[in-house]
C-alpha cells in the first residue's frame, strides 16, 4: 500500500527490540500519514519492558469471550506536576494502589474503548482513534482531569500493537479491544481533583460483545443520566450505577436495559452498553446525543454510511409512545444496538408496562444487517474508507 512516496514497510519489518529513539522518524512518519495528528519534531521516548515468555500460546481463538483476555503489554504514563511523564509499556500485570486512592473513593476514572484488526492487505489498523482520543477527552474535561496528548496518546498505541501484534485475532468476527484508561492517583481523603493522574493502555483479543440478539427491559423507575450530569462522558460511575437495574432486568430474562430519559420517563436513550436505533417505515430513528447520552463513535460512523446511500436517517427525540404505536401498526420494521464492542446488536422485542413487544424475525430484516457487513467490509479494507476511519498500524 503506497502512501504519498516510498513503500510503507509492513508490521512484520518493524523489530520491537528497536521501539526506543532509533525508530522515532519512522514513528513519526508513521503518525502524520495515517493517523492525522500533528507531526513533531521531539518525539516522546517511550521506555519498553518486554515480557520474557508470552502467554499468546495459552489463547484459545476459537473461543474469546468479550473482557476475559489481555495481551502481553500495557502502557503506563504518569501526571506529575502539570505534565505527562515516565511514559513506559510493561508486561500486563498488578499494579500497586494508595487505599487512599480518590479514584476510589471519589470516581475520578474514566475509559474509551476502541479495536484493531487486520485489513486484507496484511496490516493491522485502528478504527477511528482520533475521534476516541476526542471523546476521551472531553470526558477528562467533565471530570476535572488532564486530557491527553494526541502524540502521546498515538505513540502508545502504535508500539503497544507491533509488540503485540499476535494478539490481533485472525477471524473477521474477532478483533483485538484496546481498553485507554484515566483515573486519578492521589491518596487523599478529601473531595476535590486529584493532582497526580495514571493514564493505561491495554489491549486484548475478542469475540462479539453480545453473541445473540438481545431482549430489553424499558426501565421505568431508575435512570442512567440526567440533564446537567456526565451521561455523555465515559466515566466508570455511569456503569457502576447500571449494573443493579441491569442485573435485576437478567434476572426477569432479558439480556439489557432500554433506558428512558430521567425527566418525563418518555424518550428513550441508550440501551445497556449500545446506542440504540430503529427503523420505522423506510426511516432510520435514533435519539440525538445530549449531555445524558454518550455519542457513540460507531454510531456516528453509522448515520454517516446511511446517510451516503440516501437512506432517510433522522436524528431526533424518540418516545417509547411512537415505539408502541410503530409496533402496533406495523411500521416498526428492526431494532438493534450500535457500539464498539457490539458493532450491531440486533433487538428481538422489548418489554414496556409488562407489555412484551416482539420484532419482526431476523431473516426479514435487512438494512441493520447488509450496513453491519458494509461497516466490517470498511474495517477490513475491502470496500473503500472514504472518510479516512481506517488507520493501518505500520
Amino acid at each position: 500500500m503506497q502512501r504519498e512516496s516510498g513503500r510503507v514497510p509492513p508490521i512484520s519489518d518493524l523489530d520491537p527490540k528497536l521501539l526506543g529513539t532509533e525508530q522515532n522518524a519512522a514513528r513519526q512518519r508513521y503518525r502524520s500519514l495515517f493517523f492525522g495528528f500533528p507531526k513533531h519534531s521531539n518525539m516522546l521516548p517511550i521506555r519498553v519492558q518486554q515480557v520474557a515468555q508470552s502467554r499468546l500460546s495459552e489463547v484459545d481463538f476459537d473461543h474469546l469471550p468479550f473482557g476475559h483476555t489481555f495481551s502481553d503489554h500495557m502502557f503506563v504514563a504518569d501526571f506529575r506536576n502539570g505534565e505527562w511523564q515516565d511514559l513506559r509499556i510493561v508486561p500486563y500485570g498488578d499494579m500497586p494502589i494508595s487505599p487512599a486512592n480518590m479514584a476510589l473513593h471519589y470516581g475520578q476514572s474514566i475509559f474509551e474503548g476502541m479495536k484493531a484488526h487486520w485489513t486484507v492487505n496484511g496490516h493491522a489498523a485502528v478504527f477511528r482513534p482520533k475521534a476516541h482520543l476526542d471523546r476521551l477527552n472531553k470526558s477528562a474535561k467533565r471530570m476535572a482531569m488532564p486530557e491527553v496528548p494526541a502524540e502521546m496518546f498515538v505513540e502508545a498505541i502504535e508500539t503497544l500493537l507491533r509488540l503485540d501484534a499476535d494478539w490481533i485475532p485472525r477471524d473477521p468476527k474477532s478483533a483485538l479491544y484496546i481498553r485507554p484508561i484515566l483515573f486519578a492517583t492521589d491518596g487523599f481523603l478529601g473531595v476535590k481533583a486529584s493532582e497526580t493522574y495514571s493514564l493505561v493502555i491495554m489491549t486484548g483479543p475478542t469475540g462479539p460483545y453480545y453473541a445473540h440478539p438481545v431482549r430489553l427491559l424499558v426501565e421505568e423507575h431508575y435512570v442512567r443520566a440526567s440533564r446537567g450530569g456526565v451521561g455523555f462522558a465515559k466515566a466508570a460511575g455511569n456503569y457502576a450505577a447500571s449494573i443493579m437495574p441491569a442485573a435485576e432486568a437478567r434476572r426477569q430474562g432479558f439480556d439489557q436495559i432500554l433506558w428512558l430519559d430521567g425527566v418525563e420517563y418518555k424518550y428513550i436513550q441508550e440501551c445497556g452498553t449500545m446506542n440504540i436505533f430503529a427503523i420505522i417505515g423506510d426511516t432510520v430513528v435514533t435519539p440525538e446525543t445530549s449531555d445524558s447520552i454518550l455519542a457513540g463513535v460507531t454510531r456516528d460512523s453509522l448515520i454517516a454510511l446511511w446517510r451516503e446511500q440516501g437512506k432517510r436517517v433522522e436524528v431526533r427525540p424518540v418516545s417509547i409512545a411512537e415505539l408502541v404505536e410503530a409496533h402496533g401498526n406495523g411500521s416498526l420494521r428492526e431494532m438493534f444496538g450500535s457500539g464498539t464492542a457490539a458493532v450491531i446488536s440486533h433487538v428481538t422485542e422489548f418489554s414496556y408496562q409488562d407489555k412484551l413487544f416482539a420484532l419482526p424475525p431476523l431473516e426479514t430484516r435487512h438494512v441493520a444487517q447488509q450496513m453491519k457487513e458494509y461497516f466490517e467490509d470498511i474495517k477490513a479494507g475491502i470496500v473503500a474508507d472514504t472518510h479516512g476511519w481506517l488507520h493501518p498500524v505500520r
